[in-house]
């Protein structure tokens, strides 16, 4: 497989080509500023992600690859506050309005 670097401008100017060349196997490294960026690749060569092994509720990067942070125990922990914060709020309407009513009957 060969590889072939070229510039952004470049590569933004001739796409259609550099995906052409990916389709028959070889690889275009997009540079910035002569530093590599990004990489045109083939698809078979792209490395392959199941989506069932990762479970939906998982946070994921950019690309949606690998998880970045699990986040099922702070989204259980944020619905036990808020059902909390509901409950207490509940218990205090509840008692300024028996005291409204304890009020008006005397």
């Amino acid at each position: 497989m060969t590889a072939t670097a070229v510039g952004l401008f470049e590569a933004k100017t001739h796409l259609s080509e550099y995906v052409a060349r990916a389709e028959r196997g070889e690889e275009v490294i997009i540079t910035r500023h002569n530093k590599p960026v990004a990489k045109i690749v083939p698809i078979s060569s792209a490395p392959a992600h199941v989506a069932e092994d990762i479970p939906p509720f998982i946070q994921r990067t950019f690309d949606m690859g690998v998880p970045l942070v699990d986040l099922t125990k702070a989204n259980q922990l944020v619905g036990e506050l808020e059902d909390l914060h509901f409950l207490e709020l509940n218990r205090r309407l509840e008692a300024e309005a028996a005291a409204k009513r304890k009020a008006g009957k005397a």
